[in-house]
C-alpha cells in the first residue's frame, strides 16, 4: 500500500476554529537514565494547538522523539532539545511544547546507629516548558518523614508527672527506684502521637543548570527534619529514631518553615514551594502548612 495515500485526518480543518492550549499524551511508558542509573518512567508529552483551524496536532511524532530520552541522563539541557524538537515537528501548529517526567528515584540509605542499611524510593515529577521561545523547568520531589506532636508531648508529660507524684509523695527518693519507676510500664502512663508525613517539595532551577540537584534536596530535606523514615534497622537504630523523634517534636508549621530556611539558602534554586502533610494519628483528617520563595508561575 502507498503510504502516501492513506487518509491524514489530523490535517483536516477544524469545523469549530479554536487554539487549544495543550493537545498530547499522557503515561507514556519510558526507560530513563537519571545520574547513570536507569528507572522505569511515565511521561506526559504535548504541545499548544495554535492554529485553532487545524483539527489536531501529530501525536506520533511526539512519542517517537521520546526515544532520545533513553540513551542519555535525563538533564535540562537534553529536555530543552526534545521540547525544541517536538515544536520543529509541529512547525506552523504550535508555539508551546510540554515534557513532564514522573519517576521513583532509588537511594541506599544507611541506618542511624548500626552497619545495615536499605532503599527508599522517593516519587519524582520533573516538568519543563518551552514557550514563546522561553525554557522553565522545575523539579518536585516527596520526602516522608515522621513527626511527633509538641502538644501531645507535653500533655503526656503532665501525666507522667502526675503519676510521677502519686507513687512518690514524700521528698526522700533513692534514684535506683526512680530508675526503675522510670523503666518500667506503670510509671510511663502516656506517650505522644506520632505521625507517618510527607514534605512535598517543588522547585524552580535557573535557565543554566546543568544537572537535577535530586539527591541534594532529599538530602537537606531529611537533615532539616531530622527524622527521615528509615529502612533496615536494627533496635539500637529503633531507640535512635524515638530519640530523633523526641528531640523534634513538629507541628506542621515548624517542620515546613525548618524547609523553608534550608531551601531558601539554596544558590541553585531560583525559587520553591514547600507543602508538608501531617496524615494525623489523632484525628481522621490531616494537618497540612504551605510556603513558598519567589515563586514564578510559568
Amino acid at each position: 500500500m502507498n503510504v502516501a495515500s492513506l487518509p491524514d485526518i489530523a490535517a483536516q480543518v477544524s469545523r469549530q476554529v479554536q487554539p487549544l492550549d495543550w493537545v498530547g499524551m499522557c503515561g507514556i511508558a519510558l526507560p530513563i537514565r537519571i545520574g547513570g542509573q536507569r528507572l522505569s518512567a511515565k511521561a506526559d508529552v504535548g504541545v499548544s494547538l495554535d492554529d485553532g483551524a487545524a483539527r489536531g496536532i501529530h501525536m506520533s511524532r511526539l512519542y517517537l522523539a521520546l526515544e532520545t530520552l533513553e540513551n542519555e541522563d535525563l538533564t535540562p539541557a537534553s529536555m530543552r532539545r526534545l521540547l525544541e524538537c517536538f515544536l520543529e515537528s509541529h512547525e506552523g501548529l504550535s508555539n508551546s511544547a510540554y515534557l513532564n517526567i514522573h519517576v521513583e528515584s532509588l537511594l541506599k540509605r544507611p541506618a542511624l546507629v548500626s552497619a545495615l542499611a536499605g532503599w527508599k524510593a522517593y516519587p519524582i515529577s520533573i516538568c519543563a516548558q518551552l514557550k514563546n521561545g522561553m525554557f522553565h523547568v522545575e523539579q518536585k520531589i516527596d520526602v516522608r518523614y515522621s513527626s511527633t506532636c509538641p502538644c501531645s508531648a507535653a500533655l503526656a508529660r503532665q501525666l507522667i508527672q502526675q503519676q510521677f507524684a502519686e507513687d512518690f509523695p514524700t521528698h526522700l527518693i533513692e534514684s535506683a527506684a526512680v530508675l526503675e519507676w522510670l523503666g518500667g510500664t506503670e510509671g510511663i502512663v502516656a506517650t505522644p502521637h506520632s505521625q507517618r508525613s510527607t514534605a512535598q517539595i517543588r522547585v524552580q532551577l535557573h535557565e543554566c543548570a546543568e544537572e537535577f540537584p535530586t539527591r541534594q534536596l532529599i538530602d537537606q530535606a531529611e537533615a532539616a527534619l531530622g527524622t527521615a523514615v528509615q529502612t533496615a534497622v536494627k533496635r539500637a537504630d529503633e531507640q535512635a529514631f524515638a530519640l530523633a523523634n523526641g528531640q523534634n517534636l513538629m507541628f506542621c508549621e515548624d517542620a515546613v518553615r525548618r524547609l523553608h530556611h534550608t531551601f531558601k539558602r539554596n544558590p541553585a534554586l531560583k525559587g520553591f514551594t514547600v507543602k508538608v502533610i501531617h496524615a494525623e494519628s489523632l484525628h481522621a483528617h490531616d494537618a497540612v502548612a504551605q510556603s513558598a520563595w519567589n515563586w514564578l508561575n510559568a
